[in-house]
């Protein structure tokens, strides 16, 4: 049984057959929450998961068709995988504070 929100995020960045390393923008934007609100962040399984899809783990979670990250997977069921969503989550679940823009 699940007893925390799971927040899938992708790990760092990957390169491309082009040779460019990238980073994913809303995961950053995430990751960043983490990190200044630690004692928050206790509040959430965060489970970091490979670029390249199928993504097995969110695919367990929330279905081939739901793998966009960040997304994050209510303990109770159901989940939330756009941005501005997953802020509103995060705020509303978990007392992170709101974007400024």
């Amino acid at each position: 049984m699940v007893t925390k929100d799971t927040l899938f995020i992708l790990e760092r960045s990957y390169a491309s057959e082009d040779g460019g390393e990238y980073f994913c923008r809303d995961c950053v934007e995430v990751d960043g929450l983490l990190a200044l609100f630690p004692e928050l962040a206790e509040k959430l399984d965060v489970v970091r998961v490979p670029w390249p899809k199928p993504r097995a783990a969110v695919v367990e979670a929330l279905g081939q068709s739901n793998q966009n990250c960040p997304a994050l997977a209510f303990a109770e069921g159901g989940f939330v995988n756009t941005q501005d969503a997953l802020l509103a989550a995060l705020r509303e679940r978990h007392g992170f504070p709101l974007r400024n823009s």
